[in-house]
Parts: structure tokens; sequence; C-alpha cells
């Protein structure tokens, strides 16, 4: 294991579920992290030179795909070198010694509320008030000091912020997941990664998306996201976000990938890492 000290960074704070992601990737690493409020702030730091790896979420098994991070990841040009899943269990939590019937205001990120509905609703006394994120709701929350306040967030940030866990496991859907991913400014390639994240942008032809996805599956390379997101400038044209399984040096990717320029104006391999089967959702 290198002795280098490396310089992480995340979004939100010590908490977070963005920070269970990075703990699940360098926890064993000598490292400076650093916490950003704004997902572009990561992604800017990491091709700035200011951290050496980023760590933002990229996709929730319940709401889809964060769109602002597939905008950010293209415009910077960043590398994805990995990903973590991690399992999202929003807990309720408040000052040592309330009670969730003391609780009138509730604070958390959108997505928090948004993965909660059925709860707030048997609970209609409780305010729901958007915040920067959860980790950063759960530290609000303990520094106001005020039992009627309480925050969404993970069970995990209850330690660092001294609070207590008034109601567990509230989101709605139980199988709930959200993909992280790892940036970095140049791409890495182990010998063991198996999932390849690219971007096209298509020709403005009829059937252009249909002949892209069979390359594909003339090579029978499996995809497993797809994400279409509108090009700045241009009305009504879109670029394309892909996750396919396999490693470069496949002949069967190597294969589809030198077909792609047939029936796009534009294509690029943003990385080739390790998937993360052993935190894949399932039902």
């Amino acid at each position: 294991m290198s002795d280098k000290v490396l310089r992480v960074g995340c979004y939100g704070a010590k908490g977070s579920y963005t920070y269970e992601a990075m703990e699940q990737q360098f926890g064993n690493r000598k490292r400076e992290e650093s916490y950003f409020p704004l997902f572009e702030d990561v992604v800017k730091a990491v091709q700035e030179g200011d951290i050496d790896y980023g760590v933002v979420p990229i996709e929730n098994s319940s709401t889809g795909g964060i769109t602002e991070v597939y905008d950010l990841v293209r415009r910077y040009g960043a590398s994805i070198v990995g990903e973590k899943i991690v399992k999202v269990e929003h807990c309720l939590l408040g000052l040592p010694g309330a009670k969730l019937e003391d609780i009138t205001e509730v604070y958390s990120h959108p997505q928090g509320f948004s993965q909660c509905q059925a709860f707030f609703k048997a609970h209609p006394a409780m305010q729901q008030f958007n915040y920067f994120n959860t980790a950063k709701a759960a530290e609000m929350v303990a520094r106001k000091k005020d039992i009627h306040k309480a925050a969404v967030a993970g069970a995990q940030a209850a330690g660092p912020y001294s609070l207590t866990i008034l109601a567990r496991g509230i989101n709605t859907n139980q199988s709930n997941y959200t993909r992280f991913i790892i940036i970095s400014r140049q791409q890495e390639l182990a010998a063991d990664a198996d999932k390849i994240t690219l971007i096209v942008s298509l020709k403005h032809q009829p059937g252009s998306l249909y002949r892209v996805l069979s390359h594909f599956a003339r090579y029978q390379i499996n995809m497993t996201n797809i994400e279409s997101r509108p090009i700045p400038g241009r009305p009504w044209e879109y670029y394309f976000h892909m996750d396919i399984t396999g490693h470069l040096t496949d002949q069967a990717v190597q294969n589809a990938l030198a077909d792609l320029p047939e029936d796009t104006t534009d294509c690029k391999i943003l990385g080739n890492y390790r998937a993360d089967h052993g935190k894949e959702a399932r039902p």
C-alpha cells in the first residue's frame, strides 16, 4: 500500500452518504479530506488539481439519475475511476431528550424528503424545509439546540453531531440505494476493471440511437445504464451518457467502439473501472 497522502474530497460533510462512499473507497489510505457544498465544487477541485479524487452521487435507485452530475462530468471532462453503491436508510434525527411528537420542523436535502413521502404523510405536523444536504441538516439541528427541530439523514450522521435517532428507516422504499462515482483528472485502468462509462453525441438522423445501440448488441456487450441530456446551445440535440460492461482491452469492446463513429458526431470514454458488485441493489 502506498504511503502517499491522498487529497480526497466529497460533496456534503462527515456523516453523509457521500462520506460513507468515500470511506468505503479510501478507508485504509492515508488522506486529507475536503468537503464541498456543491457538486460543481467537487468536480472543479478535481480538475484544478486541488484534490486527487472526488466523490459525488450520480444515481439513486428510487429517484433516478442526478442530471446535474452527468452534465458536470461532461463539462469539466472528469475521468471516472471507481464507483461505490451505498444503501440508503433515512432516519429522523433530533436532539437527545426529544420525542417524535416534539418535532415540528424537519430539515434535509430535497431528495431525502422525496424518498420519505409516506412518513411525512403520516406526520402532517412536521413541516419540511430544504437544506444543502442530509449531513449538513443534522449539523444545523445540533447547532440550533431546539428540540422541535429534526433532520432526515443516515444513522451514521447521529454520532458526529451527538443526535439521537427518533425514527429509523423512514424512507418509503426499503430497497433504496445511491450510486456514487469516484472522479480524477486522469483515467486509471486496472486489470479487473469491468465497467466502461462513455458519452456520445448522435448524428441528427432518423434511427441514429438505434444504430449506436446495435453496435453493442452485435458484440454482445451489456448496457447497464443510459441517460439522455440536452446539448447546451444546440436545441433539440442530445448527448447520451452510457455505462457498458467490459474492459477496454476486450476485443468485443474494441470492435464496438471502433464502429461508433459511423453514427456519432462525438464519442468520449470517461473511464473503465471496477463495478461495485458487492453493493448492487437487489429486490
